[in-house]
């Protein structure tokens, strides 16, 4: 059973999806900095000083802190301001992986259009024809 699993995990396809699901997570690190460090204070300055993450709808009455961490901790709150992040980290995220995959099949289809190389004839049959030329040059 041992040796049977060893087959499976080291097969290509578990560990190209194992790759892929570090390098995805060390992408989604790398985009979700880009969201919360250089895309939402551009657009909090653009807005007049807005900050997403803190935007919130208390849902119970004792909710009285305007800080979404603080608020958290009084009761039930709608943080679609933290959403509204994840939602554009999610977006960026898929935008990259469709202008990859696009890259992808463009070369995948330039490769595919390329003429095939005549296949080379077997060496008997260039013998043969070399015999052929030989014996036609030959006066008769």
């Amino acid at each position: 059973m041992l040796e049977e699993f060893k087959k499976f995990a080291m097969r290509g396809n578990v560990v190209d999806l194992a790759v892929g699901v570090i390098i995805g997570a060390a992408f989604g690190a790398i985009v979700s900095s880009l969201v919360a460090d250089i895309i939402m204070p551009v657009i909090g300055a653009v807005t007049g000083g807005l900050d997403f993450s803190n935007y919130f709808i208390a849902l119970s009455k004792s909710v009285t802190a305007t800080v979404l961490a603080d608020a958290r901790k009084q009761g039930a709150v709608l943080a679609w301001g933290n959403f509204a992040t994840i939602l554009i980290n999610f977006l960026i995220i898929a935008f990259v992986l469709f202008l990859i995959i696009r890259g992808l099949n463009a070369l995948i289809k330039q490769e595919a259009e390329k003429p095939a190389k005549p296949a080379e004839a077997p060496r008997q049959e260039v013998l043969l024809q070399e015999i052929r030329d030989i014996l036609a040059k030959k006066p008769a």
